[in-house]
């Protein structure tokens, strides 16, 4: 089985989670993803990640062998200084 690329990874989560920001990096085996979702209000961090997990389903026993995440709510995105100007919603 091939080692899965960064955008596919990306692509799996989308799959599973309404996102509104979603980054992966990663080497084939390595990930880290910055994840920006709804669904994570009133969540722990936990919760969060098995959320993650779960839209993930089995290929993160199969195919990700090691997947670091940060998981943030729409807020919490818009509330970081980092956080790009691009990525936020548009008003109109």
């Amino acid at each position: 089985m091939a080692e899965p690329t960064p955008q596919q990874v990306r692509e799996f989560i989308a799959a599973g989670l309404p996102c509104e920001h979603l980054a992966v990096e990663g080497d084939g085996r390595h990930f880290f993803a910055t994840i920006v979702s709804p669904e994570f209000e009133g969540k722990s961090r936990v919760q969060r990640h098995q959320r993650v997990y779960a839209a993930l389903g089995e290929r993160m026993r199969e195919e990700i062998h090691a997947l670091s995440m940060k998981t943030l709510t729409p807020a919490e995105w818009q509330a970081q200084p980092s956080a790009s100007p691009a990525a936020e919603p548009h008003r109109h």
